[in-house]
């Protein structure tokens, strides 16, 4: 009840304001608490991580690497932190935040603005023995010479301590960045990526390597990342990002702002990108689904479109941290509604 007030609050002030409110109330320990493995159904495992549950946080709400033990103790199965990139940056001018209140929604045009990586790396490395599934998002300096040698760079000084890697070649905010979706940039990236990660294996162990993709893909885009994706022993996808599009059922007078779609908007668009993955991997691959996560349902219709776990971020900005716990209790309902023991056997059962 308390968080669910304090959600309505603030709803009340400026959106990227009542974010950084948000996170300092998780950082001093003022966020809910939810068992992240209280259903045994909901254990998963994806790309050899083994999750309490499949419902994980998303990258964009902790930047910086402030608030995982908190957001696991919110019942999060896995958590991701960033985008971070090598040097700090500020981002794009504010305002650069809107909730599209009607359509349940957010526009953001943040552009990757965080602390960089030296102190990412160290919040990072202070977890060491907490446990918790805790993945780093890294990306590029927007005024980057070498933006490949930039992802290069950030994996190899998160990959020690991080529970998994992802390169986050998706955002619209940075100028030219979803270039590296198309498959001369990406077969060069991934390359390099490939490159550094042997000696990362050598020196520090193994890690998952995830790659997240925009939604504002055609279907010989999703076949050319599916099979560099495959041929580069990736180990996820997470489908998707923001999307650019403005789909016309959108009310709010905040619709024209220019930035990066997401929430309940996004749900659709992102389920269709996903899907198109699903057909192409074949269930090669693991995939995250991202997007418009806001119920048990959702989440469930993410996983049996081909989805072994999902991500949540703007569903929060609406109805507050202990939506984890609400989707956590619906979804291991639902599951057992539909006859299955496990998440693993509804994944992709809508593709038949």
């Amino acid at each position: 009840m308390l968080h669910d007030i304090a959600t309505a609050l603030l709803r009340g002030i400026d959106a990227e304001k009542a974010h950084e409110a948000a996170l300092m109330g998780l950082c001093a320990g003022l966020g809910p608490r939810a068992r992240a493995d209280k259903f045994p159904r909901l254990r998963t495992a994806l790309a050899g991580l083994d999750l309490p549950n499949p419902v994980g946080m998303a990258a964009g709400f902790d930047k910086n690497c402030v608030a995982a033990d908190a957001l696991l103790a919110a019942g999060f199965g896995f958590v991701e932190c960033g985008t971070v990139t090598p040097f700090p940056q500020e981002g794009n001018p504010r305002p650069r935040v809107f909730r599209l209140s009607e359509d349940r929604s957010v526009i953001n045009r943040l552009g990757f603005n965080n602390l960089g990586l030296d102190g990412f790396a160290d919040r990072l490395s202070a977890r060491a023995g907490r446990g918790g599934v805790v993945g780093a998002n890294v990306g590029a300096n927007k005024d980057s010479a070498d933006r490949a040698g930039d992802y290069v760079r950030g994996m190899g000084r998160v990959w020690p301590h991080a529970s998994y890697v992802t390169a986050n070649i998706s955002s619209p905010n940075t100028p030219g960045l979803r270039g590296l979706q198309e498959r001369g940039a990406l077969e060069d990236l991934l390359g390099r990526m490939g490159e550094a990660r042997e000696m990362l294996r050598a020196a520090h162990g193994e890690r998952p390597v995830f790659l997240k993709v925009a939604p504002d893909l055609d279907e010989g885009a999703v076949r050319d990342i599916a099979e560099l994706a495959l041929a580069y022993q990736l180990d996820a996808l997470i489908v998707s990002n923001t999307t650019l599009q403005r789909p016309p059922q959108l009310t709010s007078e905040n619709q024209e702002e220019s930035g990066g779609l997401s929430g309940q908007a996004l749900f659709r668009i992102s389920t269709n990108t996903l899907r198109m993955f699903a057909a192409a991997l074949k269930g090669r691959l693991p995939l995250i689904g991202a997007g418009g996560v806001d119920s048990g349902s959702a989440a469930l219709i993410k996983i049996k479109a081909g989805a072994s776990a999902v991500q949540l971020y703007s569903a929060l900005v609406y109805e507050g941290p202990g939506l984890v716990a609400r989707i956590l209790n619906e979804l291991d309902g639902l599951l057992a509604a539909d006859g299955f023991d496990t998440v693993a056997q509804a994944v992709g059962v809508d593709l038949a």
